[in-house]
């Protein structure tokens, strides 16, 4: 019994913060995830598509959405199971009685949608026993009636929920916990989860398959679907399979010159996809002025053009001006009076000295821009 077994698609989500012609593409990328995934499953034989909950980032996505969404599964032979998950709960029938609409629409459609906790034959010898959320948070455990779900002797039993099987923090949906020994339990050969968004083994028989493609930072090892083998008696066979296009990319460098930072990106560059990359960069550290400049536009002139977007956070790195650099200025009359006046500010140590470096570093730059233009 061969199987692809994936999660929070979260389709529709709007990533807000984030440029309009970045979140288009990431936007179209959830979509190609989805094509992604029923390749996977022709690849490795498997008839079914196990969608551990929140295929819909939201209970009342666009019709857009919904429609792109089922014609990307209608344009694959295998079965699609979607579970409800705490995005897109089972108590809105409304969002999945829209699915159901518009998988009608399509003849070669093969879509289930799992709003009761029933079991089903996914084919001879093979039973899925669904746990959908008929809310966003939950108090009780919604797998606890897979030990109610009676299925023929021998058979396999899949299990598929969506919650937090830990404690995750902040990371996790603390409202929806299930048992770390659920498996165990249910007499379950494996049980399929969905919400923690990167590719997690929780035990032998229990996996989270993360997101099919990568939507936020900070999350282990997302982009993947998984394609299990399952045989009666036998532990899983799991394998990943990638299916995400965009890298999100977390950076803290400690900068001490304009070289340290060429280096770093030489090395980011070589590593990674830059067109189809999003990178948080984080600096820290202390540089001259004329170092300063150049790492500024090293990073936006250059680096935020490469990639596909960057969030630059550069609080932590300090300019220092050189007496040489003072001396720049303070041949540039009124110019200089005020590098001089902030200088005094800095050394001083006071409240306001960090704004003041601030204020002499704006003042280095847009003089030494001035310069260059002159």
């Amino acid at each position: 019994m061969r199987f692809i077994h994936t999660a929070d698609w979260q389709l529709g989500k709007p990533f807000a913060s984030l440029p309009t012609e970045v979140r288009n593409a990431l936007d179209e990328a959830r979509f190609d995830a989805i094509d992604a995934i029923g390749c996977a499953a022709a690849a490795h034989g498997a008839a079914h598509v196990l969608v551990a909950g929140d295929v819909f980032d939201t209970e009342h996505p666009s019709e857009r959405t919904i429609g792109q969404a089922v014609q990307a599964m209608a344009a694959h032979p295998c079965h699609w199971w979607l579970l409800p998950g705490n995005h897109d709960s089972a108590r809105n029938g409304g969002l999945w009685d829209r699915v159901d609409r518009w998988a009608g629409r399509f003849q070669q459609a093969r879509i289930t949608c799992l709003l009761e906790a029933v079991p089903h034959e996914l084919e001879p010898g093979a039973w899925l026993l669904p746990a959908p959320l008929l809310h966003r948070h939950n108090l009780d455990d919604p797998t606890e009636a897979f030990d109610r779900m009676e299925t023929p002797a021998g058979a396999l039993r899949i299990g598929l929920a969506h919650g937090s099987i830990r404690d995750f923090g902040s990371r996790g949906e603390a409202n929806n916990l299930l048992p770390p020994d659920r498996a165990r339990r249910s007499a379950l050969d494996y049980l399929a989860l969905g919400d923690w968004h990167g590719a997690l083994q929780v035990d032998e028989r229990t996996w989270y398959a993360g997101t099919p493609e990568p939507d936020r930072f900070e999350r282990d090892d997302p982009g993947q679907c998984l394609a299990v083998t399952l045989s009666p008696g036998a532990p899983p066979q799991v394998e990943r399979v990638r299916t995400g296009r965009f890298q999100w990319l977390q950076r803290d460098w400690r900068i001490d010159s304009a070289a340290d930072l060429l280096a770093e990106t030489a090395r980011l560059l070589a590593a990674a996809d830059p067109g189809n990359a999003l990178l948080r960069l984080t600096l820290a550290g202390m540089v001259t002025m004329a170092d300063r400049l150049a790492i500024r536009d090293a990073l936006v002139d250059d680096l935020a053009h490469r990639l596909r977007h960057l969030d630059l956070r550069e609080g932590g790195l300090v300019a220092s001006p050189t007496p040489e650099d003072l001396a720049t200025l303070q041949r540039e009359g009124m110019l200089g009076r005020a590098a001089a006046l902030l200088h005094e500010r800095i050394e001083a140590g006071g409240s306001d000295a960090p704004l003041a470096r601030r204020a002499l570093e704006r003042l280095f730059v847009e003089a030494a821009r001035a310069g260059d233009k002159a």
